[in-house]
């Protein structure tokens, strides 16, 4: 029973948190396939991996120290912080490398990591719940780490994986070698930071006043975060208004079209007031206005150009 509970409030607040990342997507939506497979990769092969890997050097700091206090906080501070962003990090970049055409921009970098980290951080929270929640404290031990670890540090993965996507979405827009070279590795640089600064700070402080002391530091990094996010969706919306200016002027769509599209609610009504053809008509609409961005900056690229024109054509259809 214990360990279905566990489960339970592992998966389901994740799932919520997972719908409202995919909402954040307001103009050019992610195929939820991809999602789901990015999810599953940090469920499943992350969150394994990273078991298996920090249990072996947990295993040997502990040999080389005899002292379990100091093969816990060396393996969380230390060993972890890298192999778990490096493992969620993993599935942004297959999505960068294999998906190009869908990685279209810096809220696209953070979507695909936020959805990863929030796979990694599921499964990782059975473990907490019922090992060392429920295993080491009983019905209370559970409720409390409950409590800490969907609601205090809810947010913790996805914003320290983020940092990753970030990373790859900059070297993926940008057409200088420098800044395509140096930029993933410091975004990943970024998430391993924040990461280990997360597992070291509060203890280093100890008791509640390191607890407390470290949910502010962290929400005050989620703030930060959302006011970007915020930032990010706006920079979309510009893309957009731009883009789709040419396709009002060539009569492709019409202006009620064109305005509907801006609105950051169309894409969650726009099934509900025309169905499935005037859902896919305003996807359509976000995902011409990036292509023809990447058009604008990166050049043809392997069939921007054309990508463009057979975005064009079904929204003609669509419209």
């Amino acid at each position: 029973m214990a360990f279905l509970v566990s489960l339970f409030f592992a998966f389901a607040p994740v799932f919520l948190m997972a719908l409202f990342v995919y909402w954040l997507d307001r103009y050019e939506k992610e195929p939820l396939i991809l999602l789901g497979a990015t999810f599953f990769w940090g469920a499943v092969v992350a969150a394994g991996g990273a078991y298996v890997v920090n249990t072996i050097f947990g295993i040997g700091i502990y040999a080389l120290t005899g002292s379990g206090d100091i093969a816990d906080q060396a393996t969380a501070s230390l060993v972890a912080p890298f192999v778990e962003e490096g493992l969620k990090g993993l599935a942004v970049l297959i999505v960068f490398l294999f998906f190009r055409k869908e990685f279209d921009s810096i809220l696209d970098g953070i979507i695909y990591a936020a959805i990863a980290a929030l796979g990694f951080a599921a499964t990782e929270n059975v473990l907490y719940f019922y090992g060392h929640g429920y295993l080491d404290g009983g019905w209370d031990g559970l409720w409390q780490l409950v409590f800490i670890r969907d609601v205090v540090v809810a947010w913790q993965h996805p914003f320290f994986t983020s940092f990753t996507g970030i990373g790859l979405a900059i070297a993926r827009m940008n057409k200088n070698v420098l800044v395509k070279i140096v930029a993933a590795p410091m975004g990943y640089a970024c998430a391993v930071f924040a990461h280990a600064f997360h597992n070291s700070f509060g203890s280093l402080i100890g008791g509640l006043e390191g607890f407390a002391l470290g949910s502010l530091v962290d929400w005050s990094g989620w703030f930060v975060m959302a006011i970007f996010i915020i930032f990010m969706i706006g920079r979309e919306r510009e893309i957009m208004q731009k883009q789709l200016r040419e396709e009002v002027a060539s009569g492709v769509i019409s202006q009620a079209q064109y305005q509907k599209a801006l609105s950051p609610f169309t894409m969650s009504t726009a099934f509900l007031s025309g169905g499935r053809a005037a859902s896919r008509f305003y996807r359509v609409c976000g995902e011409l206005a990036h292509k023809k961005e990447q058009l604008l900056k990166l050049g043809d690229e392997k069939g921007n150009a054309s990508l463009v024109q057979s975005l064009r054509n079904e929204l003609t259809v669509l419209a």
